[in-house]
């Protein structure tokens, strides 16, 4: 029996399928099937067809659409909601100029393994190749930074490909999948059945095969000889939802530590164990440690360039256990002693177990020792209680007032003092750190407000990278999306002007902001968004935590020392431990 429609309805549950509706509706039912409660976009002529079934949609109750912007908005949302819930996020943008302002956004997500479903509006199918109105090879455009990507030039393959994306994008490493659907496709009547998730396997896919119980005892053996061990952590441990098993880990054989910028919140940073994030801009204890360690537990972290500078003399003396899901980064920078191919916290799991049986601890007392020694005499910098405010002080301030806040930030110096001073739990931090995209803070807590409403959400940005987005002022307004922009505003690109004091004979070419600086607190008020300025050590003491409590959406322009640097430091091609800039301190 097939049934006509021009509508599902919030009672369709028990309709008879096949139904005859359009493939716009069908889209939008798949998306339903999957347990989308929230979509980040911004319509236009090839996708108005899709457009109609939202409006549909959100007028029976299940969806909530987001109008950003701009598209680019829209992605790093779609990215923020995926980052602090571990679902799928999911935007859409029209043909042409909209597609290809989604290309940011998919390339963080990408680089940073992020779960999202991108649906692009396409000329219709008699215009692909013509050169039409709006028309981009977006499919072509997006094929070297998206899991798998997909014209559909059939309506009745709609629900199978939206399947398989939810399938691909959320297994094995996380990443975004493109979804390209031509106007006459979302306008076309066709019998629709629906596929439910997990029902279609997509052809050549492979799971992991079981973990190799040799391997396991292999690296609990590389554990138990070790005197020096370090736990180096990073986002494939907050995507396997690992926390607790590193915790265990760390506790059982009382093993350090450090994190990546990805990794953040994976350990508590209160703990005694932890030595903070390692690499260009990581403490200076973490960085001695990984250069003195004899076993590096890698853990979900691809060994980046910003982690490890010189590659060669990166953890110089350490045997290497590798446990990662990816095996295209097993080998790749460091070649390892052991490798388990494996969901981090399935693999760190069954370690856990086989320890707790055998019961073997792990002689590191000298280790910690000494590893709080360099916590004591190469600790962060503490910023003077005179003058003007530093930047590090009002982190040091957010993390006082707001300790359990989600914190999104844009990429620089103000990215860097956040990932030093702040301490969040499991996927409270937010950042782009491959791709390192500024512009993306903003945009990106707006998806974490729209996933966790009831959740503090602070942005941590500059005043260079806020204005790559700071239209979203406007989806703040709109939606009453009660987040707290904090701009650290030194009126410089400040990683930049950094850079060029330090290796570019201080030419500060094209980096300092001041001139054509917009009135942050008039900006945000005239998009309907409170505007607070905090100027003087005095305000930062006693308005600033009136300003994150304001009830409402806000901006908060705090104005720091210009010429203040982020230290520690890697300089490029120098080892981790040939840091410049670090405490020394006598005590």
């Amino acid at each position: 029996m097939t049934l006509t429609s021009t509508s599902l309805t919030k009672d369709d549950s028990e309709k008879n399928y096949p139904i005859w509706i359009t493939g716009a509706e069908a889209l939008m039912d798949s998306l339903k099937v999957h347990d989308v409660k929230v979509i980040f976009g911004y319509p236009g002529g090839a996708i108005l067809p899709i457009y109609d079934a939202v409006h549909k949609a959100e007028n029976d109750g299940w969806l909530k659409h987001y109008m950003v912007r701009h598209e680019q908005g829209g992605s790093h949302a779609a990215d923020g909601y995926a980052r602090s819930t571990g679902e799928v996020g999911v935007c859409f943008g029209t043909s042409g100029p909209g597609a290809t302002n989604l290309v940011t956004g998919i390339a963080t997500a990408q680089m940073d393994s992020v779960p999202l479903v991108v649906v692009t509006g396409q000329v219709p199918r008699p215009a692909i190749g013509t050169d039409a109105f709006q028309e981009t090879d977006i499919f072509g455009i997006t094929l070297p930074i998206v899991k798998h990507s997909w014209v559909v030039r059939d309506p009745s393959d709609i629900a199978k490909v939206v399947s398989e994306a939810f399938f691909i994008a959320s297994s094995g490493r996380p990443g975004p999948v493109l979804i390209d659907i031509p106007k006459d496709v979302g306008q076309e009547f066709f019998n629709y059945e629906r596929i439910l998730p997990g029902e279609i396997i997509p052809k050549g896919f492979k799971r992991n095969g079981e973990i190799n119980d040799a391997d396991i005892n292999q690296a609990i053996e590389l554990i138990q000889e070790s005197s020096r061990p370090l736990l180096y952590v990073g986002g494939g441990a907050i995507s396997s939802g690992a926390h607790e098993e590193v915790e265990t880990l760390a506790n059982n054989y009382q093993i350090p530590v450090t994190t990546t910028l990805m990794g953040k919140g994976v350990f508590d940073e209160r703990d005694d164990l932890s030595v903070g994030m390692l690499g260009m801009h990581g403490t200076a204890y973490a960085n001695f440690a990984v250069t003195e360690c004899d076993l590096l537990i890698a853990v979900g972290a691809r060994f980046d360039d910003r982690v490890t500078g010189k590659l060669d003399t990166f953890a110089p003396s350490a045997k290497v256990i590798h446990i990662d899901i990816d095996p295209a980064e097993v080998n790749k920078n460091r070649r390892v002693d052991v490798a388990i191919v494996s969901d981090v916290a399935k693999a760190l799991s069954k370690i856990n177990e086989k320890s707790f049986i055998n019961k073997t601890s792990c002689n590191t007392k000298n280790w910690l020792e000494k590893i709080n020694f360099w916590k004591n005499k190469h600790p962060l910098f503490v910023p003077p209680e005179e003058g003007e405010i530093y930047p590090q002080e009002v982190l040091l301030k957010v993390r006082d007032f707001s300790p359990e806040a989600f914190i999104t930030t844009d990429v620089g110096q103000h990215q860097m003092w956040a990932a030093q001073y702040l301490r969040n739990a499991p996927r409270r931090w937010i950042s782009s750190a491959g791709l390192g995209t500024m512009g993306f803070g903003l945009p990106a807590a707006m998806g974490v407000k729209a996933a966790l409403p009831n959740e503090e959400v602070i942005c941590i940005a500059g005043d260079a990278s806020v204005l790559m987005n700071i239209q979203e002022l406007g989806t703040l307004s709109q939606y009453g999306l009660n987040i707290k922009l904090v701009i650290i505003n030194n009126r410089w690109q400040g990683m930049v002007r950094q850079w060029q004091e330090s290796f570019y004979d201080e030419r500060y070419s094209s980096s300092d902001m001041s001139c054509g600086e917009p009135d942050f607190v008039k900006l945000a008020e005239s998009f309907g968004v409170k505007g607070f300025l905090i100027s003087e050590r005095k305000q930062l003491l006693n308005e600033f935590k009136s300003a994150l409590d304001f009830d409402g959406p806000a901006l908060i322009n705090v104005r720091v020392r210009r010429g203040e640097n982020c230290y520690p430091m890697v300089p490029p091609g120098k080892s981790n431990a040939q840091m410049v800039g670090y405490v020394n301190s006598e005590s």
